[in-house]
C-alpha cells in the first residue's frame, strides 16, 4: 500500500496475492485501423497502488475504458476481480469504482443528493445508504458542505465529491484516470490523502497520471505504455535507477547556440565514457550518465575553454521525468490534453460495451 517504506516498494510482484487485474495481449484496434493498444499484458494484485504512465496518445485511456468494460478487446484475455472483461462485464461493473477525467457530479444537486444519486446507481441497499453517505462525505471532507449545490463548489471539491461517488458501493477496485488534471496543488494534496486513505483499507488502485510527483509519492508499482505496448515495469525507486547513474545540470548563459557547442563538447570529447544522455534544456544542458559526479569537473574546464560562460551547476539523482524522458524521448506535459478522447468518436461502436460510467 501507499505507505510502505522503499525497501517494500522494491519488492517484486507477489504471484501468491489474488490478482485483481490479469490481462494477457490485450489489444484494440480502432474502425480506421489504428492499433491503440498492442499486447499490453498486466497483473495487478489486490491491494497495490499501482500507476499507468505514458504519453498521449499511448494507450493510456484506451487501456483503462477496456479494462472499466467501456471498450470491448480487440484480442487478448482481459479479467478485472476475478471476472471475464468480455462476457461478464456487468459483474465487473458492480465490483469496481471509475473516476474518469471529467467528472459525474450533477452541479444541481447537493453534495449528499449526488451520493444518494450514485447509491441508486450502484444498488447500494437502502438501510445502508444514510450511514454510507456520512462515512463518505466525512472521508473527503465535505461533511460541512453536504446540503450546499454542487455548482457552487471548486474544481477540487467536486473532484473529492465525485470519488466518494465511485466508492458508495465499496468496491475492491478503483479506476482513477488523470484524477487530479487541472487543480491546484493544495487540492491535489488533499485528494491524495484521500486516496492514500482508501489504499490502505486495503481497496486496489489503478492510475492514470500525466503528474510523475503523484505517482512517485502514491504508487506501489509503474508501468510505462509507449505506442500502445509496455515498455517498463518497476516500483519508482527500480525505475529512477535504472535510469543509470545521477544527472548533471550545467546552466549556461550565451543563448541556444551556446548549449549547442556545450552539448556537442560532451558528446565529442569522451569526457564521459558511458555513451551519456545529453539534452538542451531551457537553463543550459543536462547530462545522464554514471561518470555525472567524476566527470563533472572536467566538463567545466573543457567548458571555459570553449569560452563557454556556466552560471549553475548541479548533480542529482534522477526523477521519474528522467525516467520518462530516457523511456519515451520526452518529457510529460502535465498541462497538454489527452489525445486519446479520439477514442469515443473512433472506436467501431459495435466493438464499444454497453452503457457509460460502471
Amino acid at each position: 500500500m501507499s505507505t510502505n517504506s522503499d525497501d517494500d516498494r522494491n519488492r517484486p510482484v507477489d504471484t501468491d496475492r489474488r490478482r485483481a487485474i490479469e490481462a494477457e495481449g490485450l489489444e484494440l484496434t480502432y474502425a480506421d485501423g489504428t492499433e491503440a493498444v498492442s499486447g499490453v499484458s498486466l497483473a495487478v494484485p489486490e491491494g497495490e497502488f499501482f500507476g499507468f504512465l505514458g504519453p498521449n496518445g499511448a494507450g493510456k485511456t484506451t487501456t483503462i475504458k477496456v479494462l472499466a468494460t467501456l471498450l470491448a478487446p480487440t484480442a487478448g484475455s482481459v479479467h478485472v476481480n476475478g471476472f471475464d472483461v468480455e462476457g461478464e462485464a456487468q459483474k465487473i461493473r458492480e465490483s469496481i469504482g471509475y473516476m474518469a477525467q471529467e467528472t459525474s457530479v450533477i452541479n444541481e444537486m447537493t453534495a449528499r443528493e449526488n451520493l444518494r444519486f450514485a447509491c441508486d446507481a450502484y444498488g447500494v441497499p437502502s438501510a445502508d445508504r444514510g450511514d454510507r453517505i456520512e462515512e463518505l462525505l466525512d472521508l473527503v471532507d465535505l461533511a460541512a458542505v453536504a446540503d450546499k449545490q454542487a455548482q457552487d463548489f471548486s474544481g477540487g471539491m467536486k473532484k473529492r465529491l465525485d470519488a466518494a461517488m465511485a466508492l458508495v458501493h465499496r468496491p475492491p477496485l478503483v479506476f482513477l484516470d488523470e484524477p487530479t488534471t487541472g487543480l491546484d496543488p493544495k487540492a491535489r494534496n488533499r485528494l491524495w490523502d484521500y486516496f492514500e486513505e482508501i489504499n490502505d483499507r486495503g481497496t486496489t488502485i489503478f492510475l492514470t497520471t500525466q503528474y510523475l510527483e503523484e505517482a512517485d509519492h502514491l504508487c506501489d508499482r509503474l508501468s510505462v505504455i509507449l505506442d500502445g505496448e509496455i515498455v517498463a515495469d518497476g516500483s519508482p525507486e527500480t525505475l529512477k535507477r535504472e535510469v543509470g547513474g545521477e544527472i548533471l545540470d550545467v546552466e549556461l548563459d550565451d543563448g541556444t547556440e551556446a548549449r549547442e557547442r556545450a552539448a556537442e563538447i560532451v558528446r565529442s570529447d569522451g569526457l564521459f565514457g558511458d555513451d551519456p544522455i545529453v539534452e538542451l534544456t531551457d537553463d543550459g544542458i543536462s547530462i545522464t550518465s554514471r561518470e555525472a559526479r567524476k566527470r563533472g569537473p572536467d566538463l567545466l574546464v573543457a567548458l571555459r575553454d570553449a569560452e563557454i560562460t556556466v552560471t549553475g551547476f548541479n548533480v542529482r539523482s534522477p526523477t521519474l521525468d528522467d525516467v520518462f524522458l530516457a523511456i519515451t524521448g520526452e518529457h510529460v506535459d502535465a498541462d497538454a490534453s489527452s489525445d486519446e478522447e479520439r477514442v469515443e468518436t473512433a472506436a467501431d461502436p459495435s466493438t464499444a460495451a454497453d452503457g457509460g460510467n460502471p
